[in-house]
């Protein structure tokens, strides 16, 4: 059984009340989730132990830091079952990843008459990167468009494939708006029938359902620390190790080279072609604690938890007079309630609902292309649901919801 007041327990800020003496009802996971105990432990104990540079110094700190480190990296392989721990990249975050695999794959491979092919629901980070390299090298982006019932149109994705040129499909796999849990394993294999590559943005995934990159079969994944119970500063790229070892690095310094001489240098082996310069050790040390413990509850029990509790807010939602909610049906939905108030700014309803202890987030949420051109607003509210959360806080939301309301209508 699925103890949501025992996992509570783990994370100390949820004891703590809002400033405003109110209970706390913390409801943004999907911009970073909270932390528990044993990855504050974690770090705290590498930094009073253990801390060392990591892979240059000789001598029992620097080895164990190393240890701790690299366990950490054997600890994602296996979370998301790569088939080598040479194909776990550690970056800063998802956006560092994936401007990454743009700089380095994509400055490698496009050119002018190529098309790369996103969605109309992607984030920034997987829009702008393409974008920027697009201007300088002359390729085409085109979108996949998003559905009246939420969903990718793929048809139009099929349309796209068979017009040509496509060398590469980039996808985010749950949408950080829309909650949409998008049919990523169709898509990869669609884009590698046309001889794409396709690569997934995990973000959304990762954290909140199993992901297996070797059923997949992607290329290329993306994922963040900070939104999985880990720390901030430290994301994971994942790739197929033959891409990996074409690519050229895309920073100079230490680790990432074999040899340097006032004439070149050659590139060090993998992983650590990509992690130049002194990396993110204790960070990715806690990432290690974050995965064992998610591990320790299970993915499938989690994904469950939060899906449940996503249908249970927008049923509630249901009940607001006013509100508009913009997520799927079940089974593509995640814990996500994303929706406005009739008559009320999202900020603003943000605000009062903040008076009263919940933290939702409002705005475009990173994806405006989304908001303006398709659902044909300027900004929504997110309420985003994790393995700690509950139906007394999406009780609270309600009641918060109802009030603010009243005040404005």
């Amino acid at each position: 059984m699925y103890d949501v007041a025992r996992i509570r327990q783990d994370f100390p800020i949820l004891s703590q009340p809002h400033p405003s003496g109110k209970p706390l009802v913390f409801l943004d996971s999907a911009a970073s989730s909270q932390k528990p105990s044993v990855v504050i432990d974690a770090m705290t104990n590498y930094y009073r132990t253990q801390h060392a540079n990591v892979h240059r110094g000789i001598y029992a700190l620097s080895e164990a830091a190393t240890h701790a480190y690299e366990a950490a990296r054997d600890k994602v392989k296996s979370f998301i079952n790569a088939e080598q721990r040479e194909e776990i990249i550690f970056t800063s975050n998802t956006t560092g990843s994936i401007n990454l695999i743009v700089q380095t794959w994509g400055r490698q491979n496009l050119e002018n008459g190529n098309v790369v092919v996103l969605t109309a629901m992607e984030h920034h980070a997987n829009i702008v990167p393409w974008q920027i390299l697009a201007a300088e090298k002359g390729f085409q982006i085109k979108y996949i468009p998003v559905t009246s019932d939420y969903l990718l149109d793929l048809e139009v994705f099929e349309r796209i494939l068979s017009e040509g040129n496509v060398k590469a499909v980039s996808v985010g796999h749950v949408s950080n708006v829309l909650g949409t849990i998008n049919p990523v394993e169709h898509i990869i294999e669609r884009a590698h029938a046309f001889g794409a590559i396709a690569i997934v943005d995990g973000a959304q995934s990762v954290p909140h359902l199993p992901v297996d990159v070797q059923a997949l079969d992607v290329d290329f994944y993306a994922f963040s620390g900070h939104k999985m119970c880990g720390p901030t500063g430290i994301g994971i790229l994942y790739g197929k190790r033959h891409l990996l070892e074409a690519m050229p690095p895309w920073q100079g310094g230490g680790d990432m080279i074999a040899r340097v001489t006032l004439e070149g240098a050659t590139w060090n082996d993998l992983p650590y072609k990509f992690e130049a310069g002194t990396p993110a050790i204790a960070e990715a040390i806690g990432l290690g604690a974050a995965v064992d413990y998610l591990q320790g509850i299970g993915m499938e029990a989690i994904h469950q938890h939060e899906a449940e509790l996503g249908v249970y807010a927008r049923e509630r939602l249901a009940e607001v007079e006013g509100v508009q909610c913009y997520n799927p049906a079940p089974p593509y939905a995640s814990g996500v309630a994303t929706f406005t108030l009739e008559g009320v700014h999202p900020h603003d309803l943000a605000q009062i609902l903040d008076y009263e202890g919940v933290a939702v987030r409002a705005g475009h949420h990173c994806a405006m292309p989304l908001h303006r051109e398709v659902l044909c607003i300027h900004a929504s509210v997110r309420a985003s649901f994790y393995l700690y959360s509950t139906r007394e806080e999406v009780d609270t939301l309600i009641a918060c919801l109802q009030v603010a309301r009243q005040r404005f209508l």
